[in-house]
């Protein structure tokens, strides 16, 4: 499709609002006409996060039968569900229903709309995506649908790619396995908050959790060869602030420790560390990222990287960087789908937020 180049963002919230708010900031340096942000319910809690978007430039779109909640709080709707989609060149589903959207109403507008985009939870919307990993597998005019994992599995994707394929290939990683502690959920939430350290179940039956399991498929969207052996365990810490992964990985090509961290400093993905807490690395994040994210893959503190004495076994500690990852693949993603040719360049103007150390 050719004409205006608008972006519509489905849901405003943990991915949401940040990736509306970046979208709007860096609209002209982006290529983007129009960013318009759908919203179905009208809560009073959420006008003033409206109000704010809507004067940072985006124009608010719900379903035809919500507008005069909307209008009842002093809120212009400028356009229905319908007539957004058929303006927008990208859609971008933030919401945990992406998969639900898609049968109600995205197949319907595929014709007028060139790229649909879901987050991490919704696996089977489309080809996973991280940017880094496997741009080169995107396809103009084939990839309708893309599936933006999640953040702790583009760190951990990252961490394969780093530390276990290196410059060797997938047959160089002989096992990754993964122990995730997640946050118990955003400080914009107020629900399901763990009091204590909640252990989660091995669900899949190859993988453990879909953390592994997402990252297997995004690796073989590459081919066949990348069957990787990949393996994860989640939990759940009584903390709002960042998660955790402990990585394990063995390689058949040794290597060592000032090897690894050279690598680590030469991907602009990877931010390092000497600090050892979540709220010390939260911090900087808050202080200096956009709406408080990082938009770097990881954060490894370079002190807890270890690697044994014959260079096969690879153990650390790394955080992940809230949903900053996610949200700068989202953008590399929507502007892949205005501009495929030109779209990593672009996506450079939010280089200030890849720090090289935090």
């Amino acid at each position: 499709m050719l004409g205006s180049k608008t972006v519509l963002v489905v849901g405003t919230g943990t991915i949401g609002e940040p990736l509306i708010g970046l979208l709007c900031n860096f609209k002209a340096q982006l290529g983007i006409d129009e960013v318009l942000f759908h919203k179905r319910t009208p809560l009073l809690t959420d006008r003033s996060k409206v109000q704010n978007l809507l004067r940072r430039g985006a124009r608010l779109v719900t379903d035809k039968d919500r507008v005069e909640g909307f209008e009842k709080m002093g809120l212009k709707i400028e356009h229905t569900t319908e007539e957004a989609l058929e303006m927008a060149r990208v859609v971008v589903d933030c919401t945990p229903s992406g998969n639900a959207m898609k049968e109600r109403w995205y197949q319907k507008y595929e014709e007028s709309t060139d790229l649909f985009i879901a987050q991490g939870s919704e696996f089977g919307f489309g080809k996973q995506y991280a940017r880094g990993i496997n741009d080169e597998v995107l396809e103009l005019g084939k990839d309708k649908y893309l599936q933006v994992v999640s953040c702790n599995t583009h760190n951990l994707s990252t961490l394969i790619k780093i530390f276990g394929l290196g410059n060797e290939g997938p047959q160089n990683l002989r096992e990754g396995r993964f122990l995730c502690m997640r946050r118990t959920n955003d400080i914009s939430q107020d629900n399901n908050y763990v009091p204590s350290p909640q252990v989660g179940t091995h669900s899949d039956e190859k993988f453990g959790t879909h953390h592994a399991r997402d990252a297997w498929h995004l690796y073989n969207t590459k081919g066949p060869e990348y069957d990787l052996n990949l393996f994860s365990s989640s939990m759940k810490l009584n903390t709002q602030l960042m998660h955790v992964i402990q990585y394990n990985l063995k390689v058949e090509k040794p290597t060592t420790r000032d090897e690894l961290i050279a690598r680590v400093e030469a991907d602009d993905r990877i931010a390092t560390t000497f600090k050892t807490t979540a709220n010390a690395v939260f911090s900087f994040g808050r202080d200096h990222g956009f709406c408080g994210r990082i938009l770097n893959q990881s954060v490894i503190p370079l002190d807890t990287l270890h690697v044994s004495a014959d260079g096969r076994d690879i153990t650390g500690f790394c955080f992940t960087p809230q949903d900053g990852n996610s949200l700068l693949s989202s953008v590399a993603a929507t502007v892949w789908g205005l501009y495929p040719e030109t779209y990593d360049k672009i996506v450079q103007c939010l280089k200030p937020y890849f720090f090289s150390e935090v």
